[in-house]
């Protein structure tokens, strides 16, 4: 099934639900970096985290999560935002996309063991105001349980969110995750009903190995309630460098490294981190570029 962002709410509760299914958007980032199955666990599920947070996003708008931690993973990134109006574009990366540790007690990956501690920043990209960001410690480095500790403490709004990844030895089989949000005003009984039944859904990647979408990942979770559709998106892995930013980047480094990297080598690549595309700079353009620098 193709990736999808169904946004919905229950307006009798007073609950907002978004699901999505990310499996080829995970797919593309794994393939892209060469994740091991557990780093593709980790940044999957984060990445996934970054579309549900997009779903209200407009415009130029972007959410940015990034996971610091002491563990052997070192650190995990994802950015959702829009393409247009039709689609959702993000991307995600492991500081080491290698990572391997044996199955924790459950039989599943040990993301939490490959994160160790540390903390989950939030930045919130808006066109017309200052960014806002937040940063909480991480409680269990299952991410799921981060963004949901997350939504409650920096934002007040009690949350719950569901991530999966599903994968094997020849590929990832299912990936996507669930958002439910209480809104203010919220009915306490219908939101003691869904959070009955949040307890008793099945695995995400459980019910899309069955055959759910997005709308029935919401229909999973809502049951009987009447939905309101806010709309959907298309997903797909995107990328937002360019020659110009890494141009800025090398700048960055000063006059001084540019020229000695110039009298180094003929040729200088520049990778990009989220998507791994490649940047080509002869000497000739590096020692150009340290002429810009102030």
């Amino acid at each position: 099934m193709p990736d999808r962002l169904a946004h919905t709410s229950v307006p009798d509760a007073g609950i907002s639900i978004v699901a999505a299914v990310t499996t080829d958007l995970v797919r593309e980032i794994r393939d892209r970096h060469d994740l091991s199955p557990l780093a593709t666990a980790a940044v999957g599920r984060l990445a996934t985290g970054a579309v549900l947070f997009g779903a209200g996003l407009k415009g130029r708008e972007q959410v940015s999560i990034q996971i610091a931690a002491d563990g052997p993973i070192g650190a995990l990134f994802a950015d959702a935002w829009l393409l247009d109006e039709h689609t959702i574009g993000a991307r995600g990366y492991a500081r080491n996309p290698h990572v391997d540790l044996p199955l924790n007690a459950r039989g599943k990956f040990d993301v939490g063991g490959a994160l160790g501690s540390g903390s989950l920043q939030v930045t919130k990209t808006h066109e017309a105001a200052r960014p806002y960001m937040g940063v909480v410690p991480l409680e269990t480095g299952e991410i799921g349980d981060d963004l949901t500790a997350y939504l409650a403490r920096s934002e007040q709004i009690p949350s719950a969110v569901a991530l999966g990844v599903l994968a094997n030895p020849q590929g990832i089989i299912a990936a996507g995750g669930i958002l439910a949000q209480v809104l203010p005003g919220a009915d306490e009984r219908a939101v003691r009903e869904l959070e009955r039944r949040a307890q008793a859904l099945p695995p995400v990647t459980e019910l899309m190995r069955e055959g759910a979408d997005a709308d029935a990942l919401v229909r999973g979770l809502a049951g009987d309630f009447d939905l309101r559709e806010h709309g959907h998106l298309g997903i797909r892995f995107a990328c937002l460098c360019s020659r110009e930013k890494v141009e800025a980047a090398l700048i960055g480094l000063g006059a001084e490294d540019l020229r000695r990297l110039a009298l180094e080598r003929d040729q200088t690549e520049a990778d990009c981190e989220y998507c791994k595309k490649r940047y080509d700079f002869t000497a000739e353009e590096l020692l150009a570029l340290s002429a810009h620098v102030r």
